[in-house]
């Protein structure tokens, strides 16, 4: 029996290789990215005590950079610097 070699054989993950269902691809946009970052950034910002429990906020100031090369370069940089900015303003509030 031959295989099928069209584009659509090889898509999802190896899962399906023993009956697993294949995980979804992101539907995340670039303006849904924006919106995210936006909104923690102000959150950061309206706080004056570290709103996050100390592991989230961990966990924060290692996604937000990632999260934020989803947008142009100037853009990403100028959000990760206000970030930690915010991060050091209130670790030492």
């Amino acid at each position: 029996m031959a295989r099928d070699q069209t584009p659509e054989a090889f898509r999802g993950n190896q899962l399906e290789l023993f009956g697993g269902k294949p995980v979804p691809t992101s539907r995340s946009t670039v303006d849904e990215m924006r919106e995210y970052l936006h909104g923690l950034l102000a959150e950061a910002r309206a706080a004056e005590t570290m709103p996050w429990p100390p592991l989230t906020a961990k966990l924060y100031r290692g996604l937000f950079p990632q999260l934020s090369f989803w947008l142009p370069e100037e853009e990403s940089a100028q959000l990760r610097d206000e970030f930690e900015s915010e991060l050091v303003r209130l670790e030492t509030a």
